[in-house]
Parts: structure tokens; sequence; C-alpha cells
């Protein structure tokens, strides 16, 4: 993706009004916003993109479904449904989005000092993985993983998972669990 500029927050998530290239921010450590939304379906299945082998940040590991930085101006609203719709192809509306929560992260992968503020949104879609389209620039492929084998995976094979810290992975697989209801 084209380096974006980006809404620049201080550490408690208050805007400083102040605007930088994606990769100034990241070369600077400067806390801005993204976007996460975890999809799923009544299956008991999420949906991974694999991430293209060429991304600067954690490549050919499985991830969110779909995520994103904020653009400047964007709300983490906004940012969520662009990101599914470039992401995945997928159009959906505001109210498909389930607020889950937000945290904060601070990463250092080579270079880049990623410091974000991360709204967090769960999405049920029924539909079937071929109605999909994976954003060839950034995804290798997307695949719907059983909540249990992810559960899994993540405890034997964290290597192969985008590093979110293994809490936040079984915090998730468990939002969907609770979403789910009892088997």
């Amino acid at each position: 993706m084209a380096d974006e500029l980006i809404d620049i927050y201080d550490e408690s998530n208050k805007p400083l009004g102040v605007q930088k290239l994606k990769s100034e921010a990241h070369r600077e450590g400067l806390w801005h916003r993204a976007s996460h939304v975890w999809i799923y379906n009544s299956k008991g299945e999420m949906l991974l993109q694999l991430r293209a082998k060429d991304k600067e940040m954690y490549p050919d590991k499985w991830d969110i479904s779909a995520a994103g930085h904020a653009r400047a101006g964007e709300d983490p609203v906004s940012t969520s449904l662009r990101e599914v719709k470039e992401e995945l192809d997928l159009r959906i509306k505001a109210s498909d989005l389930e607020y889950f929560g937000a945290r904060d992260t601070s990463t250092v992968h080579g270079p880049i000092i990623n410091k974000e503020h991360q709204s967090i949104y769960l999405l049920k879609f029924e539909g079937e993985i071929n109605a999909l389209h994976a954003q060839k620039e950034e995804i290798q492929k997307i695949k719907f993983f059983g909540i249990d084998q992810l559960e899994n995976d993540i405890k034997a094979r964290s290597e192969e998972y985008v590093f979110h810290d293994g809490r936040y992975w079984l915090m998730m697989i468990d939002a969907v669990r609770q979403r789910l209801g009892p088997k």
C-alpha cells in the first residue's frame, strides 16, 4: 500500500493535531490508530488471511481477517469498513460490526516501532469464502479455521501467526465461542 497520511495521538489516545506519513510514524515510534475486524461464522470458524511474502512486517504469517491503519481524519468504523472492502472485497455496513473493545500495543519489528491504539470489531459472515476476493498486494490467501483447530495451532505453532501476543488471539477465539453459545 502507498505511504498514507495518518493522524498522530498521545499515549492516552488524545489527538495531537499532527499528521505524518505512516512510515514516519513507524520510524519515530508515534502513536496512531488502527482497526481490527475478526470475521467468524455460525459454524464456529474464524476467517484469517495469510499475509503476502513481501510485507514489511510479518510476511508469510496468518493474521486477523482484516486490519489496517486509520487514515488522516478517519474514524475507527470507517477504517474497518474500508479495510474489509479493500482486503476482502466485502461491502458491509457499520451496523454489521460489533464493537468488541480497544487495546494499545507497542511492538518493534526491525526499524519499525509500531505504537497503535486499536479498535476491535467482530463481524459475523455467513457467506461462502469464494464470495471473498483477497487483495493480491497484501494477502496470499484467506481461509476459515475452526476455532478449536485455531486455538491448538496458536499454542503449538505460534511462529506461523502474526505476533499479537497469544493472549489476544485466545481472547478473540473465546469471544467468538461466547457468541456461538454451547455446542
